[in-house]
């Protein structure tokens, strides 16, 4: 089991996702709105072959820290990828389908975070 700080994992995914040229990266702070997680980190791919890319590469370098996926769930066609961390849940959509979830407002109550601090150096 890793012991890297929630920072540092929110770090890792949101430079993987960057690495896949994901679009629209956001994190979104929910602790204080629900148990499911603390932070959901949300971003799209502009095909299915792109979104299951940038999930993948997430996936990979938590993996590389010693980090495994609490549970994965996807559409058989990749359109979203779901890797649930415990704490932190990340969600990669195809564009068309993160328009239709919107998840962005449904979780308008959170705390929207900046993940451009999450990509320097």
């Amino acid at each position: 089991m890793s012991v890297i700080s929630q920072e540092e994992k929110i770090k890792a995914v949101v430079k993987a996702m960057d690495s896949k040229l994901a679009e629209d990266i956001q994190l979104i702070g929910i602790k204080d709105l629900t148990i499911v997680a603390d932070y959901f980190v949300i971003a799209n791919g502009t095909s299915n072959t792109q979104t299951k890319a940038i999930a993948d590469e997430v996936e990979f370098k938590l993996k590389q820290q010693g980090i495994e996926p609490l549970r994965i769930e996807s559409d058989p066609s990749s359109t979203w990828v779901i890797l649930d961390y415990g704490d932190i849940v990340v969600h990669v959509f195809y564009k068309e389908t993160r328009n239709y979830y919107n998840l962005e407002r449904l979780w308008s109550d959170g705390e929207k975070c900046d993940v451009e601090k999450y990509l320097k150096d």
